[in-house]
């Protein structure tokens, strides 16, 4: 360790080194127990006598700010040290600014203390516990090895091509997707998917339109850059297409499995949002964000698809198929949109880690992935099964299941007369974790209900979930 000591001139340098060194220890910059360099290595670092460094030490030792242990070193004592001089702060030019993204709202950000309830039906959380996570090390393995003889500067913005190649032929087979991997940008997390291709697409005052309601992180991200978001209504065929604005130059849907009301957006509303995106010039992002599991009858191919124009963005992400703590998601991006996307990407982080983007390629490759979706579809088809059977037996005066066809939650809506806030403040009460629907609508009229996730509670954790959430719903009528 080298201490940060500026000595100056040729005299009062044992005065000098004790002020510096009590003022490192006094404010906390050395903290308790750090150990200093020995009185030779110091002596040498800073070109003075070890007597004067000796000198120093032994007055910081009287006045217990330093102890030595035989055999050891020196240390600093354990003492209370004095608070640095608080600072005045200035009013920075960027106050405003400041304050506007501090404002923006994280719907779907738990608070840090918040304690997980006993049996919690949170939404966009998956069976972690069925990772593979013997099969995910030996590809970290194999990434590693890969590192050492791999050029530091050799990994392009757009991510491996390996992995870009992987995921091309992945998304191709369960999505229907058209791509090749040059047309793919691996990003971290789906979140940095969004941002990036709104930062290429926005400016201050342009016309966004998004389904409402909606996913609140990307009507944040698009406020934020100084958009004007309308919020178009949603039925159950979908987004209501004719009511887009003249002027929108991006559309945001999550057409495979809406969020949060779960339904699928017709074929007839798909044909009608790409007409009308045609005859925009809109760009359309597509958030794909669970759709890799579906459970009734054939799969719905990505809007993606149907593209004849270049006009859709596609979004997926591994958060939910494997581990939100990867944090990697690409996109799959019309050419001129990846351009500037990737120039943006470089900007912000210059790559996503390399390290798991080789190991996801040995992942997918090897046949993991897929062997992975196959046993969480049938884990989750039946959690969800036992949760309809429920909304739809004893459950069924309170709640009604909207419809949907895939991911790993539904939403249910509740009859006339229920509480919804109150039954969830009273289920967290008795150790059940439910979510209103309500955070997630704007200025279409709210629907009261519940958005019900079944990624991560247990088969065997339902039925009693759902007895003590009877029992509070009895209570209210």
């Amino acid at each position: 360790m080298e201490l940060h000591i500026r000595l100056t001139g040729r005299h009062g340098l044992t005065d000098q080194l004790y002020q510096q060194l009590c003022e490192a220890i006094d404010s906390g910059y050395l903290a308790i127990g750090t150990q200093l360099p020995p009185t030779r290595l110091l002596a040498e670092q800073l070109g003075i006598s070890r007597k004067t460094v000796a000198e120093a030490y032994a007055r910081l030792s009287s006045d217990a700010r330093l102890h030595a242990v035989v055999g050891r070193g020196t240390f600093v004592s354990d003492r209370r040290t004095a608070r640095p001089p608080a600072r005045q702060p200035v009013r920075l030019a960027a106050a405003d600014t400041l304050e506007r993204w501090q404002q923006r709202a994280t719907v779907l950000a738990r608070p840090a203390l918040q304690a997980p309830s006993r049996y919690d039906f949170a939404g966009g959380l998956s069976a972690k516990a069925q990772f593979p996570y013997d099969r995910w090390r030996t590809c970290l393995h194999h990434a590693l090895r890969r590192s050492q003889h791999h050029p530091e500067r050799g990994v392009p913005a757009q991510g491996l091509p390996e992995l870009r190649e992987a995921i091309a032929r992945h998304i191709a087979f369960a999505r229907g997707v058209h791509c090749d991997a040059d047309d793919l940008l691996v990003c971290n997390g789906a979140q940095q998917a969004l941002d990036l291709i709104a930062r290429v697409s926005i400016e201050p005052g342009t016309q966004v339109a998004m389904e409402d309601p909606g996913y609140p992180p990307a009507r944040q991200l698009f406020l934020a850059l100084g958009a004007r978001v309308q919020s178009v209504a949603v039925d159950a065929e979908g987004l209501c297409v004719e009511q887009i604005a003249p002027g929108t130059r991006l559309i945001y849907v999550t057409p495979s499995h809406q969020f949060p009301l779960g339904m699928p957006m017709s074929q007839a509303r798909r044909e009608a949002l790409l007409a009308r995106a045609t005859e925009l010039g809109a760009l359309i992002i597509e958030d794909d964000y669970d759709c890799e599991f579906g459970y009734q009858g054939p799969a719905v191919d990505a809007l993606q698809r149907l593209d004849r124009h270049g006009l859709v963005a596609y979004v997926g992400t591994f958060s939910k198929t494997l581990l939100a703590e990867l944090r990697l998601g690409y996109a799959v991006l019309p050419p001129s949109v990846l351009r500037a996307a990737c120039v943006a990407k470089h900007l912000s982080d210059w790559h996503s880690p390399t390290l798991p983007q080789w190991a996801l390629a040995r992942f997918i490759d090897e046949g993991h992935l897929s062997r992975h979706i196959r046993r969480c579809h049938g884990l989750y088809a039946a959690r969800r099964a036992r949760l309809l059977n429920r909304i739809e037996g004893d459950l069924a005066p309170w709640l009604s299941a909207v419809p949907a066809s895939a991911g790993f939650h539904l939403s249910a809506l509740a009859a006339p007369g229920v509480d919804i806030e109150r039954l969830v403040r009273q289920a967290r009460e008795a150790e059940v974790g439910l979510y209103s629907l309500a955070p997630f609508f704007v200025e279409t009229p709210p629907k009261p209900g519940l958005l019900m996730g079944f990624g991560a509670i247990e088969l065997l954790d339902i039925d009693p979930a759902l007895d003590r959430v009877r029992a509070v719903l009895e209570r209210q009528t």
